[in-house]
């Protein structure tokens, strides 16, 4: 039984919505704002370096998340990963937080490239700067004096997925490709790429539907398992999330993951690398709720 359904049966038996599969991939700013916690992890603030700046969770390194994105898009050299990684003072065994401004792409990113290479326990804050904050979390501005490491790092591929993977993915049944970019997006209306549309047989469901708009933490375990039944996604399968360049798909292959998900890729380089391909298949769909069976 997938995690999805042991949530429903668990609500239709009128238990109490059970926690998350994988509720050891968050932490919450309630949690977080005891000392006794806190120290436990190396605090990576993925936000933009002026917001760092003006104040940031105590200890809280700076992560620059946007050459991280763009030099992850370029390729995995693992020396060089190991420079990045390392100078931010952690090592595959280090206990690591990582927060953006809010439950964001900025902080999924960061998490999804340690994954890949191999960091063991690796978190998102839940909500991000603006539950910290909303928990009256303490705020500095100075920065922590940190020790670079150098870490032996080991590329786990079987969380990335390359157009390779895909094209031949989408010619059988070997993974359910899941887009997480906006309708606009999806449905051509919206050109990102040299080409607009979708990739054949994706299943649209964009990211910001695994968050709740009103707290801007992840939706409950009951939501997300109703989202992903209504999405007709089966968290037993291999999945595979991409969107314009893996920021948003990160999001999305993290709710997943968090509802018990074990077979996840982020098709990294995603439509700015298929929408830019030629000979890519391409289909526009009228509407994101289309079936794509072609």
């Amino acid at each position: 039984m997938s995690s999805s359904a042991v949530v429903i049966l668990a609500l239709s038996l009128g238990a109490e919505p059970p926690a998350y599969p994988r509720a050891d991939l968050l932490l919450e700013a309630t949690q977080f704002a005891k000392p006794a916690v806190a120290e436990h992890y190396r605090i990576l603030d993925a936000r933009d370096r002026e917001d760092y700046d003006k104040g940031h969770v105590p200890a809280a390194v700076w992560v620059d998340e946007a050459a991280w994105s763009k030099a992850f898009a370029k390729g995995q050299d693992a020396e060089d990963w190991a420079r990045r990684i390392g100078a931010l003072g952690i090592d595959p065994d280090t206990p690591t937080v990582v927060y953006g401004k809010a439950t964001t792409t900025q902080a999924a990113r960061i998490w999804w490239i340690l994954h890949y290479w191999g960091l063991k326990n690796v978190r998102l804050l839940n909500g991000g700067w603006h539950a910290w904050t909303d928990e009256h979390g303490r705020v500095v501005s100075d920065v922590p004096t940190v020790t670079p490491l150098a870490p032996h790092l080991m590329r786990h591929s079987d969380r990335l997925a390359t157009r390779s993977d895909v094209e031949k993915g989408i010619k059988g049944s070997g993974f359910q490709l899941l887009d997480a970019r906006s309708d606009a997006e999806y449905c051509g209306r919206t050109r990102m790429a040299r080409r607009a549309g979708a990739i054949p047989r994706s299943v649209h469901l964009e990211w910001v539907n695994v968050i709740d708009p009103h707290t801007e933490r992840f939706k409950s375990a009951e939501q997300l398992a109703e989202l992903f039944r209504r999405a007709h996604v089966d968290l037993d399968t291999p999945l595979v999330t991409h969107c314009q360049s893996g920021g948003r798909a990160a999001v999305l292959a993290f709710a997943l993951e968090l509802m018990g998900a074990h077979q996840v890729r982020n098709y990294y380089r995603g439509w700015s690398e298929w929408g830019n391909t030629p000979n890519a298949p391409i289909v526009v769909p009228k509407s994101s709720k289309e079936p794509r069976t072609k």
